[in-house]
């Protein structure tokens, strides 16, 4: 009898070529908005943040539950809910067992909702921002940021389109357009910069995008808008990749400070070390177990006290991460937000992506430079050809320019 040997089981492909990949990130995105929508209903003057942030957990983990039901596919939350306040630059999920459980939302700041959802790996992230208590339509310096951030996002957006993707006319001209060097990121950084100034705005530093991969939010690749000393990103976005892009402004000079709060959003790094306390390799079983390497935070442990407590020589050897928090230097109102894109040959798609209305924002400012222009009326993906999304391309630059 003829021996026949085992047959190995097909590799996945986990890229965008197949379907499959992007039907994962969109599941995921759809579940990531819909959780946003409920948490933005419940940041109301006087709320509690803690209590916030754990109903839009519950809610993730809920919705999460409904999709890809009796399949042996790991999912669940890619990043925690976090309600950042005014002058927070970072996320921000205060514990249920320390004081700052009593912080509660003010009437009129600008607070940032963070949070996400993963299928099989695939995760996306999305940043929105309320101004709390807002029914009529803002005005002053509060609208002067939202402004500057939206058109600063849309900017940057299109700055990441691979040059030549979306080229037409003859195959000469597209040949052309496609050698044309990408922009580097000093380059991005200043146009970004000459939109915030256009608003009496500040580039908050530091502002990192960072490409996605399975199983990671902070791959290789990165794009860092206004870097700090010794700080700078690397490489630039191509078809195939996912990415996370952060847009962050300042009312006041974009500097960041340490707050002196506890650290209580985490993350699993590659890094490997035996751990000496039992409290340490219980939390660490835990925290492999139910978040992979996507970021938690010590709140969604089983017990939050010995998690406090299980952290600390998992953070001291590496094995953890912990996202230390920053605020404004100047304590001034900041801006933040985060879109989750998916590069394929026919463009940029927004997979996550903040819904501002800028009608409920009034400001006396508007962009008129026609490098900046001209740039917001680049489209971020090919065409289908039809009138109403010709008529559409232009969209956001004619806000940006005041028109009506």
């Amino acid at each position: 009898m003829a021996e026949t040997t085992p047959t190995q089981a097909p590799e996945v492909d986990y890229t965008l070529n197949n379907p499959d990949t992007l039907t994962k990130y969109k599941t995921a995105a759809q579940i990531s908005h819909k959780v946003l929508d409920a948490v933005a209903a419940l940041c109301k003057e006087g709320s509690k943040i803690v209590e916030i942030c754990q109903k839009g957990d519950e809610l993730l983990d809920e919705e999460i539950a409904k999709v890809y039901k009796g399949k042996k596919i790991a999912k669940g939350i890619s990043h925690p809910t976090t309600v950042s306040p005014s002058s927070h630059v970072t996320p921000y999920t205060p514990l249920v067992s320390e004081a700052e459980a009593e912080t509660t939302l003010k009437a009129n700041e600008i607070v940032k909702i963070q949070l996400g959802a993963q299928i099989d790996g695939f995760g996306t992230i999305v940043c929105d921002m309320v101004v709390v208590g807002a029914s009529d339509v803002v005005t002053g310096r509060e609208a002067d940021l939202i402004h500057a951030t939206h058109y600063a996002n849309e900017l940057l957006l299109r700055l990441m389109v691979p040059a030549g993707l979306l080229a037409g006319g003859s195959e000469e001209e597209k040949k052309k357009a496609a050698a044309e060097r990408a922009p580097t990121q000093a380059q991005i950084s200043q146009l970004v910069e000459k939109v915030a100034k256009i608003y009496d705005c500040n580039v908050v530093e530091n502002t990192t995008s960072w490409q996605f991969e399975r199983n990671e939010i902070e791959a290789e690749k990165k794009i860092i808008l206004t870097p700090g000393s010794g700080v700078r990103g690397e490489g630039v976005p191509d078809v195939g990749e996912v990415w996370g892009v952060e847009m962050g402004l300042s009312l006041g000079s974009g500097k960041v400070k340490n707050l002196p709060l506890r650290a209580t959003l985490h993350r699993r790094t590659t890094t490997t070390y035996i751990l000496k306390r039992p409290s340490s390799r219980q939390t660490l079983s835990e925290v492999v177990k139910k978040f992979g390497q996507f970021p938690f935070s010590l709140r969604q442990l089983e017990d939050e006290k010995a998690a406090k407590v299980g952290v600390v020589e998992c953070v001291r050897t590496g094995v953890l991460r912990q996202y230390e928090p920053a605020g404004d230097a100047d304590n001034a109102p900041v801006s933040r937000l985060l879109t989750t894109v998916a590069i394929t040959k026919n463009g940029l798609t927004k997979l996550t992506a903040p819904t501002i209305d800028l009608s409920k924002y009034q400001t006396d400012k508007k962009i008129e430079d026609e490098e900046i222009l001209k740039i917001l009326e680049r489209p971020l993906s090919k065409s289908t050809g039809s009138k109403k999304n010709k008529n559409n391309k232009k969209k956001t630059a004619k806000k940006a320019g005041g028109e009506e």
